[in-house]
């Protein structure tokens, strides 16, 4: 099931925002709108967004504009972005958005299928991403080299390897044992 994690809707129209809401309400994620660049970079360094569903052309900061700024923040840089265009197939948005990272650029009007499986793969692998960000954080505070002054401890000794498991039989090891006999 979801985590605490939110999408993020980003559009200056009403009725986008709620027709993107009624398509990805199916999928059970908390979802929440901004209706600007500026109102969805404070929810979005607020924390707890998980995928930033974001119109490209508003008013004011523009979609581009909010994703420049989230890849400079390290808090930010990896959530994935959908754009959303109406304004069609656009070499040099396709290619400025790429450049920034942009999971995808979507065209509207937006089939509600496809919507939904793009946004389940990409959130679901932002949840995966960061599960384990706190494993290895969690797992370097277990190694933690000791700090000046302290005597290191005793390290813990890596697990043997079973001497009762005999070799592979294509294995230089097993080749060099059967010669022996």
């Amino acid at each position: 099931m979801p985590s605490d994690a939110k999408i993020l809707i980003v559009d200056d129209h009403e009725d986008t925002l709620y027709a993107l809401e009624s398509a990805l309400a199916p999928l059970g994620y908390r979802l929440a709108r901004a209706t600007s660049g500026d109102e969805a970079l404070k929810q979005v360094l607020r924390g707890q967004v998980g995928l930033l569903l974001l119109d490209v052309r508003m008013p004011g900061v523009s979609g581009l504009d909010v994703v420049r700024y989230m890849r400079r923040v390290e808090q930010t840089q990896h959530i994935p972005v959908l754009l959303l265009t109406g304004f069609g197939a656009d070499q040099e948005l396709t290619a400025t958005a790429f450049a920034l990272g942009v999971a995808d650029l979507v065209m509207k009007p937006i089939d509600p299928w496809a919507l939904r499986t793009k946004v389940r793969y990409l959130y679901d692998a932002h949840e995966r991403h960061r599960a384990l960000e706190q494993e290895v954080r969690a797992l370097r505070a277990l190694v933690k080299a000791p700090t000046e002054g302290e005597e290191p401890g005793p390290r813990p000794a890596l697990p043997h390897p079973d001497a009762r498991v005999p070799p592979q039989r294509d294995s230089p090891a097993a080749t060099s044992a059967t010669d022996r006999n």
